[in-house]
């Protein structure tokens, strides 16, 4: 398939700059993958939707402060950092910008008496740092921790460039389950659930489970190549609990149905699916890439944000509602003015 097939006419205007007042008063597109149907909601009407019995699955990953400045010790000038993936307790896969003057064996001074020095090149354009504390001398979990902590207290959210300014609250950019720390961009369809709207969903008899996807570079990457089947995502580390997946196959044996909240949810999912759609428990890496054409296994519903044109996200999700379907309501939530992207509002496919 073509690249100019996702492409589609969005005013700028329309990209949420900041989060709804409350995240479940956004708005909710509802799509039915066997009918034209499109019904609009808020997306506290949710509930309406599920029904005893289903798994509603969501992907507990918090957003690190991935976005570090630093200053070239030799020079002085200024350099910023992006955190992208941990390589051991003190190594970290990054960008950096600006990336030419980033040379092979330079240190790089941040706050809190934390440097780095670039030990390697990426196939992606980036570097590989290998980080230092100055104090008492830390090594492995240790290292891990104390890292972890400075990077909280000198870091900024990675937010993405169509969102020009730092949130005023910046937990509106981390879901109400985020606990485990490592994405540098949020899962964004969970950002519309509240603590007492997943409670009513726990009370009508639905099922709420947690694994984890640490988004990635792949968020950030556009496709390059017209030939989308010539596209390779960047890996993701993904877990899914043992009893995530024994909930999950539980509800699919007794008719239930799973919604994925998020197509990071899906990633997981469908990643961990084997050819009968059960899910195994388990850890790793996956660099699986959806598009029209993929046979889904393990989900039957979805719950999304609205997706940037020519995006990988936007072909997962015409992958599972069927591209022209999705491109139509597009077009629907560009006349009624929805709020695109991140901050934007939501669809629920089933």
């Amino acid at each position: 398939m073509k690249l100019s097939q996702f492409d589609y006419y969005l005013p700028e205007e329309l990209i949420a700059q900041s989060p709804a007042p409350s995240r479940d008063q956004s708005r909710l597109m509802v799509i039915r993958r066997d009918e034209s149907l499109v019904e609009h909601k808020q997306f506290r009407d949710i509930m309406d939707y599920l029904a005893p019995g289903d798994t509603l699955v969501v992907n507990e990953s918090r957003v690190i402060s991935a976005r570090l400045q630093a200053k070239r010790e030799r020079t002085g000038a200024s350099i910023e950092v992006l955190l992208l993936k941990p390589l051991s307790s003190r190594r970290w896969e990054v960008l950096v910008r600006p990336g030419k003057k980033a040379r092979m064996g330079e240190r790089l001074l941040f706050d809190k008496n934390l440097s780095a020095r670039i030990i390697d090149h990426t196939p992606a354009g980036g570097r590989v740092l290998e980080f230092d504390l100055e104090g008492p001398l830390l090594e492995g979990s240790l290292f891990k921790e104390a890292l972890t902590e400075i990077i909280e207290q000198i870091g900024a959210l990675p937010l993405p460039p169509y969102i020009k300014q730092q949130p005023q609250d910046p937990s509106r950019y981390q879901t109400v389950f985020a606990s485990q720390p490592g994405s540098v961009a949020a899962p964004t369809a969970g950002l519309h659930f509240t603590g007492d709207l997943l409670t009513a969903i726990k009370a009508k008899g639905i099922n709420v489970v947690s694994l984890l996807l640490h988004v990635g570079l792949g968020t950030f990457r556009p496709v390059q190549v017209e030939n989308i089947e010539e596209h390779h995502m960047h890996a993701e580390y993904f877990e899914i609990t043992r009893h995530a997946a024994e909930t999950i196959a539980k509800s699919r044996q007794e008719g239930g149905r799973i919604i994925a909240v998020g197509t990071t949810t899906t990633r997981c999912l469908e990643s961990a699916a084997g050819e009968n759609g059960a899910i195994a428990p388990g850890s790793g890496w996956t660099d699986i890439f959806i598009y029209p054409g993929y046979r889904f296994k393990a989900i039957d519903g979805l719950v999304t944000n609205f997706h940037l044109p020519r995006s990988t996200l936007l072909m997962m999700i015409s992958a599972f509602a069927g591209r022209k379907k999705v491109l139509d309501a597009y077009e629907t939530a560009v006349k009624l003015e929805y709020r695109f992207f991140s901050f934007g509002d939501a669809m629920l496919i089933i």
